[in-house]
């Protein structure tokens, strides 16, 4: 029965290098670079009257989000695009636009563009 302190020492042996491997997968999972997840945002060309799908895609909620969220979401795209920061006047007014019939605020429609 010389066999079985063998075996033992070849399974006692194959889990260490199994340990190991996994050991170095681990580590090299963890030194990845972070990369942000690529958010897909509205393309563009708007309609003629804003609905409210366009308005929840132009700022990446659901129609029905809650106010808060809206209000988020504005904050979030209205940084990205601010006219003093190299934004568009345009894709600004579009942006509040678009918060303001989201969250029920209507005003009169001054698109000069």
């Amino acid at each position: 029965m010389a066999a079985t302190p063998l075996v033992a020492g070849i399974a006692v042996a194959a889990a260490a290098v199994g340990t190991r491997s996994l050991i170095q997968a681990w580590r090299a999972f963890k030194a990845r670079p972070i990369v942000p997840r690529a958010r897909r945002f509205y393309p563009g060309g708007f309609q003629p009257e804003m609905t409210r799908r366009e308005a929840a895609l132009i700022l990446g909620v659901r129609e029905h989000a809650a106010i808060e969220k809206i209000r988020e979401a504005h904050r979030k795209v209205m940084v990205a695009n601010h006219p003093d920061a190299g934004g568009s006047h345009y894709l600004a007014s579009k942006i509040n636009q678009a918060k303001d019939l989201l969250t029920g605020n209507t005003k009169p429609s001054s698109s000069a563009f």
